[in-house]
């Protein structure tokens, strides 16, 4: 590998894949197996100091502006997580979906996407959500399988509905406006959600044996009570996305004010501790940490593949294959579901936007499109085995053997893909408000 020669180019692209598969699957730490790899690449490819190289571009990419946003948004989740305020939101919801066909089910499919609006991660979503809503489920006699299928698959709308991290690395990895990313994903999401909750529908219809008996009456003045429980959560919510829509904030800066108000509620509501602030904090600087160093690989890994030509060739045979937008989209809708199921979602979007971006501009399909595209086939990635990192976080709060947990997501699997047809039936639902926040301003 040592040297610049000029002769050996496949052994060496041979060589440089073999290395990254083999430190992938070693359990290295992916952003140490993504430096690695591209250091690999540098000495095999380049004259170049692969050292200086690799400090520039690492710093390059830790010190975006763009990716100050990340940390923040990660610590308002932490906040909402371990404070009352998610707890509040779940009893102001339950009322209001109890006479829906399918019940409570429903407050998997609204509470995912009530949080995820504040959270932005998959995880927390779940984590948050699943504590509330399962013990309440299953003491009312909702299907285990239901209850655990429903949440595994509305969770991943945290990737979707801004703020959402997968979404900021995708916008910093591809140098796309992060505002309007979140834009892009509002209509997709709620979209999605509502297929969630079509499927819950659909089920009550036909299983009506499986379902438990409908949840006593209220009266609109008791569910109008339970409903000031909302009240702060969409208070923040309004705050955070609101500012961006109306263009007074960036992505950043609506993050500080998610960040300031989710900590201003809490001290109103009294469930701001000590205890829970350091662990907020805590909890946000290693997830931060974490994606940072990933991004860094990732960025250095770019540079490399660069110099290997790989990106220019796989973008080059699939010029020459003639593929339209439609086939190029089926093609890598299999291609991310294959990849997901060995590396986690940001993984994924980071370590394959060097080959796949210069094939999506010669295609000429919209960046903004397909980011929301992929947020759907990494949302797949969360619940297909072995590596479905939202069926890691749901056996450890259930005691439920892996392989059951991914067939009760296979179902919300399925909605996926068929969301990932809406989606290129109908583009318009990713491009539609961001051109009109664009517009406005």
């Amino acid at each position: 590998m040592t040297g610049f020669d000029r002769h050996a180019v496949g052994l060496k692209i041979g060589v440089f894949l073999f290395v990254l598969f083999f430190l992938l699957g070693s359990g290295l730490w992916v952003g140490l197996a993504l430096m690695g790899v591209a250091y690999m690449g540098m000495i095999g490819f380049t004259p170049r100091n692969p050292g200086s190289s690799m400090s520039i571009t690492v710093w390059s990419s830790a010190s975006s502006w763009t990716l100050t946003s990340l940390p923040l948004f990660i610590w308002m989740g932490e906040i909402l997580y371990r404070t009352r305020l998610s707890e509040d939101m779940f009893k102001g919801l339950a009322p209001w979906l109890a006479r829906f066909p399918g019940g409570l089910l429903h407050s998997n499919v609204v509470g995912c996407t009530v949080f995820a609006a504040v959270s932005g991660s998959s995880a927390a979503t779940l984590s948050t959500v699943g504590k509330m809503s399962i013990p309440e489920l299953r003491k009312r006699g909702y299907p285990e399988f239901m209850i655990i299928g429903t949440l595994a698959g509305a969770a991943t709308l945290g990737l979707m509905i801004p703020p959402s991290l997968t979404l900021i690395v995708y916008g910093v990895t591809v140098q796309e406006s992060i505002t309007s990313l979140f834009m892009a994903g509002v209509l997709p999401g709620l979209v999605l959600a509502g297929m969630f909750m079509a499927y819950i529908a659909a089920w009550s219809v036909v299983r009506k044996d499986q379902a438990p008996a409908p949840e006593p009456r209220m009266s609109l003045g008791e569910k109008l009570s339970a409903s000031v429980l909302l009240i702060p959560v969409i208070v923040l919510i309004v705050v955070v996305i609101g500012s961006m829509y109306l263009g007074i904030a960036t992505a950043t800066e609506a993050a500080a004010f998610g960040v300031i108000g989710a900590l201003l509620l809490a001290g109103i509501q009294g469930s701001l501790s000590w205890a829970a602030f350091r662990d907020s904090l805590l909890g946000a600087t290693r997830t931060s940490a974490m994606i940072a160093l990933i991004l860094m690989g990732a960025a250095f890994l770019t540079l490399a593949m660069g110099f290997t030509g790989v990106p220019r060739a796989l973008a080059g045979l699939i010029a020459q294959m003639n593929l339209s937008p439609v086939a190029l989209i089926a093609a890598l809708t299999v291609f991310y579901i294959v990849i997901g199921m060995f590396l986690d979602g940001i993984s994924a979007v980071v370590l394959t936007m060097a080959i796949i971006e210069p094939m999506v501009r010669a295609a000429g399909i919209d960046l903004l499109w397909f980011g929301i595209f992929i947020v759907v086939v990494v949302e797949m990635a969360q619940i297909t085995p072995p590596v479905g990192f939202n069926l890691f976080v749901l056996q450890g709060m259930t005691r439920h053997d892996m392989g059951y947990i991914a067939r009760t997501a296979l179902p919300m699997f399925l909605i996926m893909v068929l969301m990932v047809a809406v989606l290129v039936a109908f583009p318009g639902l990713a491009t539609w408000l961001p051109k009109l926040v664009q517009a406005a301003q």
